[in-house]
């Protein structure tokens, strides 16, 4: 039986390193291997997400999005309204980032932003029935971009539970 390990070096993958005990801690006794980046995690999962985005941009350009607009705009098709503090939570960005791209989702008539009736420091976002039909309009993206990756079912399904595995780790060892 192979390991892991020599079958992805006989489909031309490097094997990743064995990941150091905590993360951020890199005592070892051993002295350190050479750093090479065919041999790090961290390249191709950036090199993926930012060739991910690229990809969405000739899907999301007609309908006057960005990529981190439209993933707002599926937690509020999903919700339909959402504090600004819960949309940056779903979709991992801070009210920094989030004021000016919601200013922006607001100047184009797809969401309102108003002060929380019982609480006036929240800022609730809200689809108008523009921003719902744009959800109408938006409807083949995914089916767009599945067509831009040549995986299974079962290797999108596995691909995703991994992702979502090490993002789970990343964000609790932040806590």
């Amino acid at each position: 039986m192979t390991s892991p390990q020599a079958q992805a070096g006989e489909r031309g993958v490097a094997p990743v390193a064995a990941a150091a005990p905590s993360c951020g801690t890199g005592g070892t006794d051993q002295a350190p291997a050479p750093i090479r980046l065919q041999d790090q995690l961290c390249f191709p999962l950036y090199a993926c997400s930012k060739e991910v985005v690229r990809r969405y941009a000739p899907l999301l350009d007609p309908l006057g999005l960005t990529y981190t607009q439209y993933i707002c705009m599926m937690v509020l098709w999903e919700e339909g309204e959402a504090t600004v503090s819960h949309l940056g939570e779903r979709v991992l960005l801070d009210s920094g980032t989030l004021t000016p791209l919601l200013r922006k989702l607001e100047e184009k008539g797809y969401v309102t932003r108003e002060r929380g009736t019982r609480d006036a420091r929240q800022l609730i976002v809200r689809l108008t029935p523009e921003g719902r039909e744009l959800e109408r309009r938006a409807a083949s993206v995914p089916r767009g971009m599945l067509q831009c990756v040549d995986l299974t079912a079962e290797e999108a399904t596995e691909l995703k539970r991994l992702l979502l595995k090490v993002l789970g780790q990343l964000r609790q060892d932040q806590r």
